[in-house]
């Protein structure tokens, strides 16, 4: 089997809007016509009212009632925008997945965002909106997995639970190929931007290649301390275990492990999305 098999199951594929792939194709273009982009936000029905109760909600603490997607653009900026509309968007994809709790897995994705891009900001080589959407999008493959081959998706749970392979290996046995593959060729295929696709694939081995791949890394690092967050581990074991080689590679200086007690209070703001 080929990653590229399970996307001939064209019904079965996560329905993103069009507005969330339109505004992940333009992430790198600064001279965006967010108006524009706003106004298509605003005619989506279901994304538009989740921004808006999100907005709305303690996680923001504005002062006062937002009624319109327009006036979310003027009080958070079209930075906050995007990645509301990217969560949003993604959280609406799929409605239910056999072996999947889907507030939990959009709760763990939410925060890898989170946690990406509050890295990505201390760092000169990655940029924190692409961060973020990478984060969202960091296990769209097994997403996509358990849609398609609910079967297989379901024997690699019980090994990895089991403790009788890592999740690579049970993927790389039974499938011949990685959930990370799959996210890569779920994105080209929804054509976004290739270096966010590489990201997803490389995460797991952000030195797989010669020069490594600094969003990889990033990445690599949030999926780190979000299962530090899941596990609750204590501060001084985290920063014991934090992964140096790869924070290098990302930009990151050394300091930035007396900063990652901040990085652990990152909770699950978004989920009212889901």
């Amino acid at each position: 089997m080929q990653a590229q098999d399970l996307l001939r199951q064209t019904d079965k594929l996560p329905n993103v809007p069009d507005v969330v792939r339109e505004l992940i194709q333009l992430l790198s273009d600064p001279d965006v016509n967010y108006s524009e982009l706003t106004e298509k936000v605003s005619h989506d029905q279901t994304i538009s009212l989740k921004v808006l109760r999100v907005v709305n909600s303690a996680y923001f603490g504005l002062s006062r009632k937002i009624s319109s997607i327009d006036e979310a653009t003027v009080l958070l900026g079209t930075d906050k925008l995007k990645t509301l509309v990217i969560a949003s968007g993604f959280a609406s994809s799929v409605s239910k997945v056999e072996g999947l709790k889907l507030p939990e897995f959009w709760a763990d994705s939410f925060r890898v965002a989170e946690l990406a891009q509050w890295l990505a900001k201390r760092t000169p080589l990655v940029q924190a909106d692409e961060a973020f959407t990478v984060g969202i999008v960091h296990n769209i493959g097994r997403l996509l997995l358990h849609l398609t081959e609910p079967t297989i998706a379901q024997e690699i749970q019980e090994l990895v639970a089991n403790r009788k392979a890592g999740r690579v290996k049970a993927e790389q046995d039974l499938l011949g190929f990685t959930s990370q593959d799959a996210g890569k060729a779920l994105m080209d295929l929804w054509k976004f931007p290739a270096g966010l696709g590489l990201a997803v694939q490389l995460h797991k081995r952000p030195f797989a290649n010669e020069e490594p791949n600094p969003l990889a890394c990033v990445l690599n690092l949030a999926c780190y301390l979000n299962a530090c967050i899941r596990a609750e581990r204590e501060y001084d074991l985290v920063r014991e275990g934090f992964p140096m080689a790869v924070a290098k590679a990302a930009g990151l200086n050394e300091g930035v492990v007396y900063e990652l007690d901040d990085a652990l209070m990152i909770g699950d703001g978004l989920n009212q999305l889901i």
